[in-house]
């Protein structure tokens, strides 16, 4: 029986058949090097052996694991045009594809006599007649590409892991650290001697309590601070850097915190101060003149930021709404009387039992325990380190009169032990150990005061309601006519016995949730984290 030959076989009898070449990288630097020309020029080689006439040439720089193939499409989209078939040559099935998605589309084009996959180093011609065999071996070409691709992935996975646990800041440098390749071609970063004073000088300025975001900025643009193209530095870029975690220490990468190897700028002090200062802590409360309002200076926008303001019509209606300040909100009035009934129905729900009251405090002095536990191991580590850098620093000293180190070398040594001698002071001086369970009893005030304070809340006076409202509120927004409120902890805490939304509307939405009578503690309870001692972990 007489065998029947490639389409391209077939071809030649009448006319070359014509040819598409396809030369695929998955980087820039591999287009640079040679790897394109050296595939074009053997698949151009191929090409002439077989008979076949080149009639469009793919050179693609991209990776095949792409979601859209911009010229893999204009390629197919040759085929699909043509009246006559197309031979597609390529170096290798991975240069084509490196996963299933495509062999869909390309198996379309060869069952209509479309396309010839012709893949050179895998001697393999797939066409409109290919039996199972090719088919197969087509498809385990494409798996172990896959897999191949797979695998790597895996490994960039663990190289960041690694990196991670060994504090190692992959990315571009913050602000006042600048990346460097070291000779042996190891990326790092280190402090940009340039920009890093101002870091500090943000920190300093704003711990201070006398500046803003914007006279920082102002300060430090004065100063001849520039952004990298030339721009005066803008509040919004004061913040960001306020808010950097990296710069005492701790880098942040998709929500996780990892210790980095690198230098701080600051203490952990100084930034704990900054973001108390950030959140409202240790600021004067606002002074307003004019009308007594409830919730003036209470409540902010959702939707531009701008302070709600009250307002009273007909000496006797209190009504609210964005003041506006940044021209982009539609005014909505609401009345001070549906936003209190909100605010009252959530002292509803953080209001307790006896019997949850006194398993709380249980919970509490357990908690103590083991935090007081901590906090003396901690304590005293703390001690012992200090110990230790004094009986080092007087190492040191003798070391550089015998001469066994030079005087440069005796610095840099010195200055690196007294620096961490102020950061280990400035830890001790901010750590307490509270031994004598005041804070127990605090607790027991706040949870009485939390059953109690709707009671307490319609006894009070103006000023006496605002400063309640305050402690027991964050964060309180209005979007249009809906107010959206937060709590305080622990009495955010205390009120999650179930899971519950806090976005709450009109009077159509459900307000009331059930709270448990139970004396047992909720699932997941967390202990009442404002009460617990200080620690460096906490």
């Amino acid at each position: 029986m007489k065998r029947r030959g490639t389409a391209s076989q077939q071809n030649n009898a009448r006319s070359p058949m014509q040819a598409i070449i396809l030369a695929r990288v998955s980087s820039k630097d591999q287009e640079e090097g040679l790897s394109i020309p050296s595939q074009i020029r053997r698949l151009t080689e191929y090409a002439q052996r077989k008979g076949l006439k080149v009639e469009h040439t793919f050179q693609i720089t991209e990776s095949s694991l792409k979601e859209r193939r911009t010229m893999f499409e204009s390629m197919l989209n040759v085929i699909k045009k043509s009246r006559e078939p197309f031979a597609l040559i390529i170096d290798t099935i991975d240069r084509l594809q490196r996963s299933c998605r495509e062999t869909p589309m390309l198996d379309d084009l060869r069952k209509q006599g479309k396309l010839e996959l012709h893949f050179l180093r895998e001697g393999l011609i797939i066409n409109q007649h290919a039996n199972s065999a090719q088919l197969t071996q087509w498809d385990m070409g494409v798996v172990m590409a896959s897999s191949y691709v797979r695998q790597l992935s895996d490994n960039v996975k663990r190289s960041k892991e690694h990196s991670l646990k060994s504090g190692e800041w992959t990315s571009k440098a913050p602000f006042g650290y600048r990346n460097v390749t070291l000779p042996s071609h190891h990326k790092t970063i280190e402090i940009d001697l340039q920009y890093a004073p101002y870091v500090v000088k943000m920190f300093e300025m704003y711990a201070s309590g006398n500046h803003s975001f914007q006279t920082i900025a102002t300060a430090l643009n004065d100063m001849g601070l520039k952004n990298a193209r030339g721009n005066p530095i803008l509040p919004s870029r004061i913040e960001a850097t306020l808010q950097n975690t990296f710069y005492h220490g701790i880098m942040c990468i998709k929500g996780e915190y990892y210790q980095h190897k690198y230098p701080p700028l600051i203490p952990a002090w100084l930034f704990k101060k900054v973001q108390d200062m950030r959140k409202g802590h240790n600021k004067a409360p606002a002074q307003y003149a004019g009308k007594p309002i409830l919730l003036r200076g209470l409540i902010t926008c959702q939707q531009c930021g701008c302070t709600v303001t009250g307002d009273v019509k007909k000496q006797k209606y209190t009504y609210y709404s964005c003041s506006n300040a940044r021209r982009i909100c539609a005014k909505k009035w609401v009345r001070e009387e549906q936003l209190v009934e909100l605010l009252l129905q959530h002292f509803d729900r953080i209001s307790l039992t006896d019997a949850q009251v006194a398993a709380l405090i249980a919970h509490l002095k357990n908690s103590q325990t083991k935090n007081m536990t901590f906090s003396l191991h901690h304590h005293e580590t703390l001690i012992k380190e200090l110990n230790q850098i004094q009986t080092r620093l007087s190492k040191l000293i003798d070391m550089h009169v015998d001469g066994s180190i030079d005087t440069e070398a005796y610095a840099l040594k010195r200055e690196e032990y007294k620096k961490r001698q102020q950061e280990i002071n400035a830890e001790l001086e901010n750590h307490t150990i509270n031994n004598d369970g005041d804070y127990i009893i605090t607790a027991q005030v706040i949870l009485d005061l939390a059953r109690r304070a709707k009671e307490i809340f319609l006894s009070s006076n103006l000023n006496e309601k605002q400063q309640l409202l305050k402690f027991f509120y964050s964060n309180l927004q209005l979007n249009g006519e809906k107010l959206l409120l937060e709590l305080q902890e622990p009495f955010s805490s205390m009120s999650k016995f179930e899971d519950q939304t806090v976005w709450l509307g009109r009077k159509d939405s459900n307000l009331r949730m059930p709270v448990p009578k139970t004396g047992a503690l909720p699932l997941g309870y967390a202990p009442l984290r404002s009460f617990s001692v200080y620690s460096k972990s906490s």
